[in-house]
């Protein structure tokens, strides 16, 4: 039976690039994979088809030889019978299965296993980032403000360096996996590769042993840390601490210390993004005729705050630049004044007759009152009706 042109082989239009081929290959060897395809007995010669078609395209010599003559480029031994022994690049017998197969575990998933030649081997790991909240007050919030910090925290061992060996002696090659980090094991069609079971995937091993750090190069320490908070920080701000976190294994690099700022609630200001809230209460007497009030400000400051007559509760004043700063940038916002007009309690005989007397000469002086009363006696008519 002629065999299938290689580009419909692999679903590509003539002319596709390198990265498109690849990409179709990968698609491909997926979906025909035999131990994905147990109850379909053309799986395995498909597969074969699918890698015999992409030895030949992904080569550009061979893509050029076969887009001018086609299968022919490959017949009479033609392109040196490909990688597989046989002409045309075919795959026959399970040993040349197994090599196929080997190759495309190695293409589709040499990411996660650690790629060709063993490029997942981590001689020395980076050290764990570590995270630490940090609640400060709205004022230091405001003005910015250092502070000292002690951090639980594995540091690099003193008396080997880090190195984990006795005397601080480098590491030595691991005789299991060569130094690289894995062996493989050929069963069946697969070739599986696991991580040293010797060196856990380091490549290197201690012969001996750091009594300080038993081997693992760092040891579990207490460290202080001054951290600078910028001006303008809120709740959930991070700051990032450059290898401040654990020590790498092994001599590896340290990790990071991210600082999680949480500003603590304020008896008197309520924070929303850069603006202030502050609510002042005002007596009863003072919103109806107007006057003045010292309110006080985030920085330690006083502000007087003119009050209009007939004032009502909820009312609100706004002090231009007298909120929070912004976040290494320029400006601040505002703080804004909300009235909370208060009704006066435990009146005197003498108070109480002043206010009986007021009430009698002001029956329209309650701007909500009137309104809200009409709406009432609508309703009251409406339900009558």
């Amino acid at each position: 039976m002629a065999k299938r042109d290689f580009y419909e082989v692999l679903g590509v239009e003539r002319g596709a690039s390198a990265e498109e081929l690849k990409k179709a290959y990968r698609k491909k060897a997926k979906e025909l994979h035999p131990d994905r395809n147990a109850d379909n007995p053309q799986a395995e010669s498909q597969f074969k088809e699918v890698n015999e078609a992409y030895e030949a395209l992904k080569d550009p010599q061979k893509k050029a030889a076969y887009d001018r003559f086609g299968h022919a480029a490959f017949d009479g031994g033609m392109g040196g019978g490909g990688p597989r022994g046989r002409p045309g690049g075919g795959y026959g017998g399970n040993a040349d299965f197994a090599s196929a197969f080997s190759d495309v575990f190695e293409d589709l998933f040499g990411d996660f296993v650690g790629g060709r030649g063993g490029g997942g081997r981590q001689r020395a790991s980076r050290g764990s980032d570590l995270r630490y909240n940090m609640g400060i007050t709205l004022e230091d919030a405001y003005s910015g403000t250092r502070k000292s910090i002690r951090v639980p925290t594995l540091s690099s061992c003193d008396a080997c360096n880090g190195t984990g060996a006795e005397g601080g002696a480098e590491p030595v090659t691991c005789p299991t996996c060569s130094g690289m980090g894995k062996v493989r094991a050929q069963q069946g069609f697969f070739t599986v590769e696991r991580t040293c079971p010797t060196c856990g995937g380091s490549g290197q091993i201690v012969k001996n042993p750091c009594k300080v750090c038993a081997g693992a190069g760092r040891v579990e320490k207490e460290r202080s840390l001054s951290v600078n908070v910028p001006a303008g920080v809120e709740t959930g701000t991070r700051i990032r601490l450059s290898s401040e976190g654990e020590a790498g294994l092994r001599g590896g690099p340290a990790g990071d210390l991210y600082i999680f700022i949480e500003v603590e609630d304020h008896p008197i200001f309520v924070r929303d993004g850069m603006n202030l809230y502050c609510r002042v209460p005002v007596s009863m007497a003072k919103a109806a005729l107007g006057g003045e009030v010292e309110v006080p400000t985030i920085d330690g400051g006083r502000s007087r705050v003119k009050v209009p007559a007939g004032s009502q509760s909820g009312r609100q004043m706004r002090l231009r630049s007298k909120g929070m700063p912004a976040l290494r940038g320029a400006g601040h916002g505002d703080m804004l004044i909300e009235l909370a007009v208060e009704t006066p309690v435990n009146l005197t005989a003498q108070q109480k007759e002043l206010l009986e007397e007021f009430e009698r000469l002001s029956p329209d002086n309650n701007p909500h009152s009137s309104g809200f009363f009409d709406k009432v006696k609508s309703f009251w008519d409406g339900m009558k009706g």
